[in-house]
């Protein structure tokens, strides 16, 4: 299996791009058509900028990338449709944002690992209901969510919550995931407008299970 991954390694500095992260948001849009030519979009957890150079090469010329991350991003060679902030989510507004709502918001935020997988996954599900908690703010009606999640127990409620706030939710896991890790990401597609949010049906949610128990991930499980 250190081979497949090694694979995605080679195929990301063949390809220009800054780590194999990059192929998990390549894959879940060639799947999930989340992006489209002209979209604005919020890049969450940005660093090292991965997921902004796939973006901004599917939005074009006419589309842009605002990328937010606590850490620095360098912004040698990123695309000229890719804007930088170094800040934290929470503490920005839409103005500080650019003063426009996104077609798009993606989210490769995961907190820092502890070895506690459980305690990991209820930290990566507070982050994702930090997300849930502005995207109304952010993100125009019809518009999509795309966010990582460690696995765990919390999970059945964060599809529950976000099937309140989206037309389709799916959970996916990406084939340049590492088979040992934990981590999942819910795609959200179609924001509902105000007056059609938390009308509790369940709609084309997918059918939740409960998640069972994985191996203690490996080092370097977040990539």
């Amino acid at each position: 299996m250190r081979d497949v991954q090694d694979h995605w390694f080679r195929q990301a500095k063949r390809e220009g791009y800054r780590s194999r992260a990059a192929f998990k948001l390549t894959d879940i849009d060639d799947r999930k058509k989340v992006l489209s030519k002209g979209d604005r979009v919020l890049d969450c957890g940005a660093a090292p900028g991965s997921w902004a150079q796939v973006a901004a090469r599917r939005v074009g010329r006419r589309g842009s990338v605002v990328a937010v991350d606590l850490k620095a991003i360098d912004p040698a060679e990123l695309p000229e449709n890719v804007s930088l902030h170094e800040a934290d989510l929470c503490e920005m507004d839409l103005a500080s944002l650019g003063g426009e709502v996104f077609d798009v918001v993606l989210s490769d935020m995961a907190p820092d690992t502890t070895g506690d997988p459980f305690g990991d996954h209820h930290r990566s599900i507070r982050l994702c209901n930090v997300l849930l908690d502005r995207v109304p703010e952010w993100l125009r009606p019809g518009g999509n969510l795309v966010m990582k999640v460690f696995e765990g127990e919390a999970y059945r409620d964060l599809l529950t919550r976000s099937n309140g706030l989206f037309r389709k939710v799916k959970g996916f896991k990406p084939v340049a995931s590492r088979s040992e890790s934990v981590e999942m990401f819910v795609i959200c597609t179609d924001f509902l407008p105000p007056d059609e949010r938390d009308h509790g049906d369940a709609g084309d949610s997918e059918e939740i299970i409960p998640v069972p128990p994985r191996p203690t991930p490996s080092p370097g499980w977040n990539d």
